[in-house]
């Protein structure tokens, strides 16, 4: 007897997922009931970092959007506004002899560019360790007979001294315009160097020549043209941090924080009250004292 056997088959239905409260994933019954009682951890978000904003130095070509120069603060004299003016009343009249023989006095105005360039070097280096009325008269004597680089290549030596006497060191300076004079022919067609490296490097000229060369030759300003009155005097009214025992070390203490629209004007300012009042022995400190102008006035 054949006894008919029904088959059943369940269909499996997908279990229903419940959505865990305050999560972001979907649990099933049996997968929630397991979790019992535990609760879902609140998921963190991140929090807002506040921006930082820093004052750095910048270097040289660098460029930030957020970025400050750091401020150093920078050392200067007490009073020198108030005594750098009263020096410049002091030396309102331009009666010194630098005001009429300086280097910007001494070459002829109508010859060529590089002919002039050339005369205002030469004054320089003649000018060294000599006073300006000295060094204008040699000038004169030069120029008479046809000062350019051709002429004085073409002037013995002998002759060349006889003309610059009685000059500071002359025969030394004989020697030192040949060589430079030779050079300026063979390397620069006539001409001076137009930085104060090159000038620096020919025979017989230095910073203080150099700067002024630049200043009155090539109308650059390129730094202080720090001679012994410069240097002096600069000291005296202790415009310098710390004291200086050359020109050379003033120039550079003096840089670090008078004002670069000063720097021309301090070299024929200074020389010229160095040959009126503040002079190397028995300065005329009364004058100075009347004005307030010299702190060291008063222990010279």
């Amino acid at each position: 007897m054949n006894t008919g056997i029904r088959m059943v088959t369940r269909s499996r239905s997908r279990t229903p997922r419940i959505a865990a409260e305050g999560c972001g994933e979907e649990l099933t019954p049996r997968e929630a009931a397991a979790e019992g009682r535990k609760s879902c951890r609140p998921v963190k978000r991140p929090r807002k970092t506040q921006k930082l904003h820093v004052a750095y130095e910048v270097s040289n070509g660098e460029k930030g959007e957020d970025a400050e120069p750091l401020k150093v603060p920078v050392w200067e004299p007490q009073n020198w506004q108030q005594q750098l003016a009263n020096i410049q009343i002091m030396r309102s009249k331009k009666d010194a002899p630098v005001d009429q023989l300086g280097a910007e006095h001494c070459y002829d105005t109508s010859a060529p560019p590089k002919v002039r360039r050339y005369q205002i070097l030469l004054s320089l280096m003649l000018s060294s360790q000599t006073k300006d009325q000295v060094t204008a008269g040699a000038m004169q004597r030069l120029r008479a007979r046809g000062l350019t680089v051709e002429s004085i290549l073409q002037t013995d030596d002998d002759m060349l001294g006889r003309l610059i006497y009685p000059v500071g060191f002359w025969r030394n300076k004989v020697k030192f315009i040949k060589q430079t004079t030779a050079i300026l022919q063979q390397r620069y067609e006539g001409d001076i160097p137009a930085s104060v490296a090159e000038l620096v490097a020919l025979p017989g000229v230095g910073p203080k020549m150099a700067h002024l060369a630049m200043a009155v030759a090539w109308g650059t300003i390129s730094g202080i043209a720090v001679d012994t009155h410069v240097h002096r005097i600069t000291n005296r009214l202790r415009w310098t941090k710390n004291v200086t025992k050359t020109p050379e070390e003033t120039r550079t203490a003096l840089e670090e924080w008078l004002p670069r629209g000063l720097w021309s004007e301090i070299n024929g300012l200074m020389v010229g009250f160095g040959q009126q009042i503040c002079l190397p022995v028995h300065p005329q400190c009364q004058a100075c004292l009347n004005q307030a102008l010299c702190p060291a006035a008063k222990d010279l």
